[in-house]
Formats: structure tokens, sequence, C-alpha cells
């Protein structure tokens, strides 16, 4: 199965560390994980709140991965307001090591989208923040992002 994941720039960062093989265990306050179903609502996340907000580094990605189609029916689909594209799963977060051991070659990075208030450097190759290949650089077993 495909999934998607909305992350901000720290999220990025944390995951390039990895090789671009994991998403990071989540935080105190984040009792779950939630890949979402839809490269749209993905989208929609990093346009409508990563973009704008401080914490996410006011720029936002929409990441891309296979998940064993198997494993992933353990986590019933959420469908959220708003329409059928608000779909998502709810991986519990002590399971999210579990979940990252079923993940299906490397994270993907697809499309980037970067705020007024983005003040970090880009990459000309890539188009990334410069901290990004920095991160991917330190990675063990690299997986190569693509261009957003």
């Amino acid at each position: 199965m495909i999934l998607y994941r909305p992350v901000g720039l720290r999220e990025l960062e944390l995951i390039a560390e990895t090789g671009f093989r994991w998403f990071p265990p989540r935080l105190a306050w984040q009792p779950i994980f939630f890949p979402v179903l839809t490269r749209e609502y993905a989208r929609a996340i990093v346009s409508q709140w990563n973009s704008k907000e401080t914490e996410a580094g006011h720029c936002g990605f929409v990441t891309e991965f296979e998940i064993d189609d198997r494993f992933v029916t353990r986590y019933p689909i959420q469908q959220l307001g708003g329409g059928p594209i608000f779909r998502e799963l709810w991986v519990p977060a002590e399971e999210l090591s579990e979940f990252n051991e079923q993940i299906i070659g490397c994270i993907r990075i697809v499309e980037s989208v970067y705020g007024p208030e983005f003040m970090g450097e880009l990459d000309t190759v890539s188009g990334l923040p410069k901290s990004v290949i920095r991160s991917a650089e330190q990675g063990i077993d690299r997986c190569p992002p693509r261009p957003g």
C-alpha cells in the first residue's frame, strides 16, 4: 500500500538522518502517528498548516512510502470530515518502530511547500533545504531523496 505523510522541516531532517528509511519516534505529547491515504490530503496539510507554522519551519513536505499490505490492515482507516480524500491511519506511538520495519524501500519526498516566512537556504540541485541535505549526508544506509 502506498501511504503519504505530511511533515515539517525538523521531522524531515530526522527522516533524512535515518537514510530515508524510518519515521522518528513520536514525542511524549504525540500519542499517534498518522500517515494519510491520499496525496491530496497530505498536500492540504503541508499547504494549510506546515508552511504557516514556526514549529514546522514555515515549510512542509509530502512524503510517500510503501508498506506491507497485510501488515497495514491492522490499522482501520479513519475517515475525517471534509470528503473522501481525508482518510488516515492511526498508528499508536508505541507501535511506530514495528510500523517502520514494514516500510518497503525508501521514504520519498514528492512535494515541497515553502511559506512566505521560510528563512532556510535551499539546495540548488534538489530544491530541498540544505539542512535536510546535511542530515541525509549523515544518514546511515542512504536512499537518495527525490526533489519535491
